[in-house]
C-alpha cells in the first residue's frame, strides 16, 4: 500500500486555519489525477483542493470543521485500482456528511420516530434549493444527520409525499398556522463572513467617514448602448455594459483627484499614480472585490472584458488572494438588486467607494421644462481624514459629467 499525504495549502500570507468547505468526493471512492476533491475556506477566499495521484480517498477532516494550515485533511492509496464504471458523486457539504458506504441507507429512518434539535432543519444547500423552489419549510422530510434535511430531500420532494419533519402524524382537520413556520435556526459564521463583519465594523470606527450624493441622468448611455451594443460586442467580443462606462469614468477622474485615491498609512498620506480599481462582486458565499489593475490606461473593451473574467472566477470560486489585494478604489452595484440609494461602507484601507443605484425614471426640471429622465443616483463614502469635502464633491460631479458625455470616455478625449 502507497499513501499519499493531503495536507491543507498556504492560502497567503497572514493565514493560520482554514475551515473545510465541502467534500466534492465520499469517502472511500477512487479520485483521479488533479480532480478536484475538497473547498477550503479561509478568511480571505475560496480555494480547491487538487488529488496529487488517483486513488482511493480516505477523509481525515470532517466538512465543516476548521483546522490549521498545513494538517493533515486526507490520504490517498495510489496502490489502489480504478473501479469500472464509477458513478459520479455529489458534493458532500458540511451538513450533509455522507454516512460511511457500510451503512444500509434504511439506516436513517428509525431516526424519523426520535426527533432531535436538527430534526427538520435545512443544511444552507438545501435551505437554498427550497427557497428558489418555493418549498415551505416543515414540508420536507429529513433524511439526513439526526434527521436534517439535506439537499437530496429536497431534490426527491414531491408535494404528496411530504410529511412533518418530527415523525407526527398530523390530524386532518388540523388548522394552518397563519403565521408559518415560528422556529429559528443558528448558523455557524463561516471565515470569510467573520473577516467581512470584522473589517466592516473596524471601517465604521476607524474613519471619519462620510458621504456624498449626486445623480446622473442615464439617456446618453442608454442611447448609445441601444445603437451601439451589437457592433461593439462584434468587434471586440465583449457586450457593452454600464459598469465599463462607470469603470472608464471613475478611472479618469481618479487620476484628477489622487486624494480620493489614496490611503493613509500611519502618519503618511499614500497616493497612486494608477487606478487598480476594485469591483464589488455578490457570491453564494459573500462579497469579494477583485481589482481591474492599472485600470486608467484601458479602453472600455478592456474594461468590459476585465470585469467578465473577473465575475465569472469570483462565482466560480476561482479568483484568488492576489486578485483581491492592493485596490486603490471600489464600485459597488446596488442597483443589480433594486436600491436606489444607499451609502457604501469603505473598503479599507481605501479611502473611497463609489455606490451605483438602480435606474429610474423620474421627472427634472430640465431648460426650465420638466421632462422624465432616466436617472441613477450616486453615492460616494470617503475618509474626510484625507479627502476634503470639496475634493469628494468635485470627484463626483467630475464623475457625473463623464457619464452624461458617454462618447468621450469611448473616444478617450
Amino acid at each position: 500500500m502507497s499513501i499519499l499525504q493531503i495536507t491543507v495549502p498556504s492560502p497567503g500570507e497572514s493565514v493560520t486555519e482554514v475551515t473545510i468547505d465541502s467534500w466534492m468526493k465520499p469517502d472511500g471512492s477512487y479520485v483521479n489525477r488533479d480532480e478536484p476533491i475538497a473547498d477550503i475556506q479561509s478568511d480571505k477566499a475560496m480555494l480547491t483542493v487538487y488529488a496529487e495521484q488517483a486513488g482511493v480517498l480516505k477523509i481525515k477532516v470532517a466538512a465543516g470543521e476548521t483546522i490549521a494550515v498545513g494538517s493533515l485533511i486526507a490520504e490517498i492509496d495510489t496502490a489502489a485500482a480504478a473501479p469500472a464504471g464509477a458513478p459520479a458523486t455529489e458534493t458532500v457539504k458540511p451538513a450533509e456528511t455522507a454516512a460511511p458506504a457500510a451503512t444500509p441507507a434504511v439506516s436513517a429512518a428509525p431516526a424519523a420516530s426520535q426527533p432531535t434539535y436538527a430534526s427538520g432543519v435545512p443544511s444552507p444547500s438545501a435551505e437554498k434549493l427550497m427557497q428558489e423552489k418555493g418549498i415551505v419549510p416543515g414540508q420536507v422530510a429529513g433524511s439526513g444527520k439526526d434527521g436534517r434535511v439535506t439537499k437530496a430531500d429536497v431534490v426527491n420532494f414531491t408535494p404528496a409525499a411530504s410529511q412533518p419533519t418530527n415523525g407526527a402524524t398530523t390530524p386532518a382537520a388540523a388548522p394552518v398556522a397563519p403565521a408559518g413556520d415560528r422556529s429559528i435556526r443558528r448558523v455557524k459564521m463561516t471565515q470569510l463572513r467573520k473577516t467581512l463583519a470584522n473589517r466592516l465594523v473596524s471601517a465604521k470606527n476607524d474613519t471619519a467617514m462620510l458621504t456624498t450624493f449626486n445623480e446622473v441622468d442615464m439617456s446618453a448611455i442608454l442611447d448609445l448602448r441601444k445603437e451601439y451594443k451589437d457592433r461593439f460586442k462584434e468587434v471586440h467580443g465583449v457586450g457593452l455594459g454600464f459598469m465599463g462606462f462607470f469603470t472608464k469614468a471613475c478611472a479618469t477622474a481618479l487620476m484628477e483627484f489622487p486624494a480620493v485615491n489614496g490611503q493613509i498609512d500611519g502618519d503618511e498620506m499614500v497616493l497612486h499614480d494608477y487606478v487598480d480599481l476594485g469591483v464589488a462582486v455578490s457570491t453564494d458565499r459573500g462579497l469579494v472585490v477583485p481589482n481591474i489593475r492599472s485600470a486608467e490606461r484601458m479602453s472600455i473593451a478592456q474594461i468590459e472584458a476585465a470585469i467578465g473574467e473577473l465575475a465569472k472566477r469570483a462565482r466560480d470560486n476561482k479568483i484568488t488572494i492576489a486578485d483581491m489585494q492592493g485596490g486603490t478604489f471600489t464600485i459597488t452595484n446596488g442597483g443589480v438588486f433594486g436600491s436606489l440609494l444607499s451609502t457604501p461602507i469603505l473598503n479599507a484601507p481605501q479611502s473611497a467607494i463609489l455606490g451605483m443605484h438602480k435606474i429610474e425614471e423620474r421627472p427634472i426640471a430640465l431648460n426650465g421644462q420638466v421632462v422624465i429622465r432616466p436617472m441613477m443616483y450616486l453615492a460616494l463614502s470617503y475618509d474626510h481624514r484625507i479627502i476634503d469635502g470639496k475634493e469628494s464633491v468635485s470627484f463626483l460631479v467630475r464623475v457625473k459629467e463623464l457619464l452624461e458625455n458617454p462618447v468621450r470616455l469611448l473616444l478617450g478625449v
